[in-house]
């Protein structure tokens, strides 16, 4: 093995201990419940029971979301904890399409060291559950990664077997998240259309499209008519999100890290570039450039159309770093490779993104330096002390902090703590008369964001081409979907019915099925929901 080669190893197998180390942190901790994982856990649920999407239950979106979380559940049980490991594959599948991303532009080592480093910080190390704003990028990154080794293949052959992976993996992006989905499809033409040009390979063009228009009918056409349905793309009764002061509010109104990044891309190229009809000639560098500032402009719009939770398209800090750090370091003739230079550059980074992995040292550090009790702000008695950590006062009564937390004994909620109130109302649940007596043939319409318990007590998930997977009205059920449940509460149809009544959320489970039930079914018990700040109650209904 040549020097050379071993030193490119070298290099390969530190990216690859980055990537992985980090993903695995997650397998050895606790976590506390998190919001909305409720989703993620009856996608993958009903998927790796055999249901199928649009005939045995209906999504606005595509299923790509849960394809992966079903594959783990199906291999280590339904278990939140599960979602977990799921998601560790799927941070160390973004970050090796990252990695080929940039082998495949060629970037020099030791910035692609440091932009592998900063997009596993800035990307991938806090996201510990799996959500469908970071599962159709990295669908997206899979799909780009296999695109660019397209372009510049050897082969022919192996140039259209790459084509039609990114054709697959850009399809499940749309079928994960349309926004995101959409938009990788756009970019992918974009860079398609550029090299096209230069290599004067038309083909490619039509054989990327008709790849992507087959592998889209064969998904799709199994799943009709409910797809059509149910699959948001404008239709009635779906309704739009998009307003054009909402882009133009963000944007202009703030945004600072993407103009940012957006002003730095420019001065580099303008920098760098002397003749531009000789850099549009440079085709990897004009891919970069334009991957760059696609994925900038793809994050400015996805920060909109995926407006929660806010850092849903923190994306862009990686790419936009990969491409200044390259520029910089061959207009500054600096040689990031040499030992000296790629240690002080990793500990700039490692503080630049310490805020990801400084809340687990922060513990360590808790514990040397504690913090001093301050004196009661109601007691005379005592000179008052005030300083950042009191200034202000908590006058939230029911607020429960994560410390007070505890674990249910119950099985699909293994190794995830929450409110001693959630965990002792479960228990009382399970503990029902109703319960007991018709066990697995118990009728149950679980509207709450507890729906392992589906596993926990065990009872059958209703199916249909009309029921929906979650019940937000408006976006994820409609009127039509919200009468067929009033008719079934009027009738008597479930024996125990948990609802989840969350006032300060718009309809996030219908509020007009709450003034059914209190109509039509006895209340029996209320417990807090899994939140925090506790703004929502679980209440419990028999017939």
């Amino acid at each position: 093995m040549s020097l050379i080669s071993l030193k490119d190893r070298k290099w390969s197998i530190t990216e690859s201990i980055i990537i992985i180390l980090l993903a695995l942190v997650p397998l050895f901790v606790t976590f506390p419940y998190r919001v909305n994982i409720f989703l993620s856990w009856e996608g993958a649920y009903r998927l790796s029971s055999g249901q199928i999407p649009y005939k045995d239950f209906g999504t606005p979106l595509g299923y790509g979301y849960w394809i992966i979380p079903a594959i783990f559940f199906k291999i280590f049980g339904p278990e939140l904890i599960t979602l977990v490991k799921a998601q560790v594959f799927i941070n160390i599948i973004a970050g090796f399409a990252f990695r080929s991303i940039l082998k495949s532009l060629d970037l020099p080592k030791g910035a692609r060291l440091l932009s592998v480093l900063v997009f596993v910080l800035s990307y991938s190390f806090f996201n510990f559950w799996p959500w469908y704003n970071h599962t159709v990028i990295v669908y997206e990154l899979v799909g780009i990664s296999f695109l660019l080794k397209a372009f510049f293949s050897n082969s022919r052959q192996r140039s259209y077997a790459w084509m039609a992976g990114a054709a697959f993996f850009v399809f499940l992006s749309i079928f994960t998240k349309q926004d995101g989905g959409g938009m990788a499809f756009m970019l992918c033409l974009v860079l398609l259309a550029y090299n096209c040009f230069q290599t004067k390979r038309w083909i490619d063009f039509p054989v990327f499209i008709g790849a992507f228009i087959l592998i889209a009918v064969f998904m799709i056409k199994p799943l009709m008519p409910g797809f059509a349905y149910w699959f948001n793309h404008g239709q009635p009764p779906h309704s739009s999100r998009l307003a054009m002061n909402d882009f133009t509010d963000e944007i202009m109104g703030g945004s600072d890290w993407i103009k940012g990044y957006l002003v730095l891309v420019v001065l580099c190229l303008v920098a760098k570039v002397r003749q531009w009809n000789t850099w549009l000639l440079q085709r990897r560098q004009v891919l970069f450039a334009l991957l760059t500032l696609g994925i900038l402009g793809e994050a400015a719009i996805f920060q909109v159309t995926s407006y929660t939770p806010p850092d849903n398209n923190i994306f862009f800090h990686s790419f936009a770093f990969a491409f200044i750090a390259t520029y910089l370091c061959e207009l500054l003739k600096v040689d990031i490779s040499r030992p000296k230079a790629m240690l002080g550059a990793t500990l700039l980074v490692l503080f630049w993104w310490s805020g990801t992995w400084w809340k687990y040292v922060g513990r360590f550090a808790d514990r040397l330096f504690p913090t001093h009790e301050v004196a009661d702000a109601h007691n005379p008695n005592h000179e008052n002390v005030v300083n950042r950590r009191n200034f202000m006062l908590n006058t939230d009564t029911i607020d429960i902090p994560v410390s007070s937390w505890v674990f249910s004994s119950l099985k699909p909620f293994r190794k995830v703590y929450m409110p001693e109130s959630t965990v002792k109302g479960m228990d009382r649940v399970l503990a029902l008369p109703i319960v007991k007596e018709k066990r697995e043939n118990i009728k149950v319409l679980n509207m709450t964001e507890l729906t392992p318990l589906a596993a926990a007590m065990p009872y059958k998930l209703e199916t249909g081409p009309d029921y929906p997977l979650w019940y937000h009205l408006g976006v994820g059920m409609f009127n039509r979907q919200l009468a067929t449940f009033k008719q079934k509460v009027q009738e008597g149809h479930y024996d125990l019915v948990l609802f989840e009544y969350a006032p300060n959320l718009n309809n996030f489970f219908p509020f007009a099925l709450r003034e059914e039930l209190k109509k039509d079914y006895h209340q029996v018990d209320t417990f807090y929901a899994p939140r925090r700040p506790v703004n929502a109650i679980i209440e419990v209904y028999v017939k």
